[in-house]
């Protein structure tokens, strides 16, 4: 994995399919590469890093109207110029790139591809050559390419041209994303439709164990026994001019100043022109009849999975499980007689969430997808969908998606109240204006918890956050920033557990990052700081208005209780943010991570 662009069209491909892959940097990779088709034989470029790098390997004057381009997150071998894709079969007819994970890859190896020399370790590569041995039998590309698609068990998303078919682009997917662009004269392929927006902005939706022919004025979309599929397009509803930096220097920044506007983006979207809620009537009725709420998510999603778990508890007043997706597929619990299950995903790609879907959906049960991405997978799959309305995320540490989930999982417990005729003290837009408001005060004081990172955080190799209640959540989110980002070793502790063993890990100067936002636990969260700080701890406390105290480092305005996670974790964010850039740490694309995870 991690991001794939093809082109065939009128124009020259090279630029065409390196702009995509820098749209698609977002994502997270170790490796680019591209092969153009000429008039006589394929172009290959590979390098390990990133696509600037590739740009100075190009030959700009080599011409091309056809090629297939890729970001390689490596899992099948180091990260390096040879497992770079696009990976080319033994004769070098073929060349394919490939997102997923081949499960079956060492069987096929061995039983179709004995003393066939392989140029690298990846598990993608078995399937080039094997597209090359099963042509030399059925003396047809499309054949060969169905007979090996057929063949392949895991996830995958493939394209692959024919150095001796100028007007195809051979497609397929099962269980990772790949759509397919159309245009006038032109079509593309794309992992994501960000990468392809310029282009086009009608594409083919794929399902899996399919194959698609592309051409340069028709696509055809078949099964993989030959059969042929017609599907209407649809409309990729982003808007290009979001994914720019504009004046920041990372998108992460500007995503995290972009919370405030989210908020009052959210609220517009979910009200009507009455001021009241404004959600689904299939929704309203799926969260009514169920009895048990079960979350499935994973990282960033799953800290809001928690968050959301107290707001439909406690103003909706159905049980909520949270699990990591994962974990839930190899270790589902006793369910309870009518589940809905909820997936959050701010990609809508997430492979992990997509496994337990299929899973409860072949069980039968509902399924409600919360998602930033409109047409993705989940949300697709699902039998419902609400919006994060975030606008695209760029940086690969999500924050505005973080934010806004947790948003709509308060407007989605307040709408099931009031259809459940409980009374709520709680006005959902009203308070998520004022949360607005709050978000943007502490975006503009950037300067003082840059302050406190040079200050606390400048040469440390670890950091422990401690929280209660809610405030457990955020820290939770916190430590995953600031480890995501900066590299430091940094954990999220319930304050009560420190003394059951955490504790013996502080030393002098450890710094320890607390949350003190409600007020029924605040004097046990302040006694589990002095614990800290009899030990050497080097402590800082981020405390709502009403509840400081003269020595806390920082000060978030107040808001209603059950929606201080909106606000106590944008210093949170901005902590991690400057923690990275002054270890001069790539903030938008850490090393190791990718922003969409497709492979389980």
């Amino acid at each position: 994995m991690c991001g794939i662009v093809g082109y065939i069209g009128q124009h020259d491909t090279k630029e065409i399919l390196l702009n995509g892959l820098e749209k698609l940097e977002y994502r997270g990779y170790d490796s680019a590469g591209i092969a153009v088709l000429n008039d006589e034989d394929i172009d290959l470029y590979k390098v390990k890093g990133r696509i600037a790098a590739l740009r100075k390997r190009v030959n700009d004057t080599a011409l091309s109207t056809m090629g297939i381009g890729h970001t390689r997150w490596a899992t099948h071998g180091e990260p390096s110029a040879e497992n770079a894709h696009p990976h080319q079969s033994a004769t070098g007819r073929f060349v394919l790139v490939h997102n997923g994970v081949i499960e079956n890859y060492q069987e096929l190896k061995r039983d179709y591809l004995n003393g066939v020399a392989f140029g690298s370790e990846t598990d993608t590569e078995v399937i080039v050559q094997l597209v090359e041995k099963n042509y030399e039998q059925y003396q047809d590309t499309a054949e060969a390419f169905r007979q090996t698609v057929s063949l392949l068990k895991g996830s995958y998303a493939i394209g692959l041209i024919d150095k001796e078919d100028q007007d195809t682009i051979y497609v397929a997917k099962n269980k990772s994303p790949l759509l397919v662009g159309l245009g006038d004269g032109f079509n593309v392929v794309a992992s994501d439709a960000m990468a392809t927006l310029k282009e086009t902005d009608q594409y083919l939706e794929i399902y899996d164990q399919e194959v698609v022919l592309v051409n340069r004025h028709f696509v055809e979309v078949q099964k993989l026994n030959g059969a042929v599929v017609n599907r209407r397009p649809f409309t990729a509803q982003i808007d290009v001019s979001d994914t720019e930096k504009g004046t920041y220097s990372h998108f992460m920044l500007k995503e995290i100043d972009e919370q405030p506007f989210v908020m009052r983006r959210i609220i517009q979207e979910y009200q009507d022109e009455h001021d009241q809620l404004k959600l689904d009537q299939d929704i309203r009725g799926a969260m009514k009849a169920c009895d048990r709420i079960y979350i499935i998510a994973a990282g960033t999603s799953y800290h809001a999975g928690l968050v959301g778990k107290q707001f439909l508890e406690k103003m909706a007043g159905i049980p909520v499980e949270v699990h990591v997706a994962s974990e839930f597929s190899y270790n589902m619990p006793l369910l309870s007689e009518k589940p809905l299950f909820v997936f959050i995903s701010q990609s809508g790609e997430t492979a992990d969430s997509r496994s337990v879907l299929v899973k409860i959906k072949e069980m039968g049960h509902p399924a409600l997808t919360m998602t930033n991405v409109p047409g993705s997978t989940l949300s697709r799959e699902a039998d419902y969908t609400l919006h994060l309305h975030a606008g695209p995320e760029i940086a690969v540490a999500s924050t505005k998606a973080y934010t806004a989930q947790i948003a709509v999982l308060a407007i989605l417990a307040v709408d099931t109240a009031q259809a459940k005729d409980l009374e709520l003290d709680f006005d959902p837009m009203q308070e998520l204006a004022i949360v607005a408001n709050a978000m943007e005060v502490l975006t503009d004081q950037k300067e003082a918890i840059e302050t406190l990172v040079r200050e606390n955080l400048g040469t440390t190799r670890n950091a422990f956050f401690i929280g209660r209640g809610t405030d457990y959540f955020v820290c939770l989110e916190g430590a995953l920033k600031l480890k995501e980002i900066s590299y430091i070793q940094a954990e999220g502790f319930a304050g009560g557990e420190l003394k059951h063993g955490t504790i013996a890990l502080i030393e002098d100067g450890t710094p320890v990052i607390a949350l003190a936002t409600q007020e029924n636990v605040n004097y046990a969260i302040r006694s589990n700081v002095q614990e800290v700080v009899a030990r050497g701890a080097n402590d800082m406390v981020f405390s709502m208005k009403g509840l400081e105290q003269d020595t806390d480092a920082f000060v978030v305005r107040h808001v209603h209780e059950l929606l201080t996670p909106l606000v106590s974790v944008v210093p949170m964010q901005l902590l991690a943010y400057y923690a990275a850039l002054h270890r001069d740490c790539d903030v938008d694309k850490p090393r190791n991570l990718a922003k969409s995870v497709t492979v389980e």
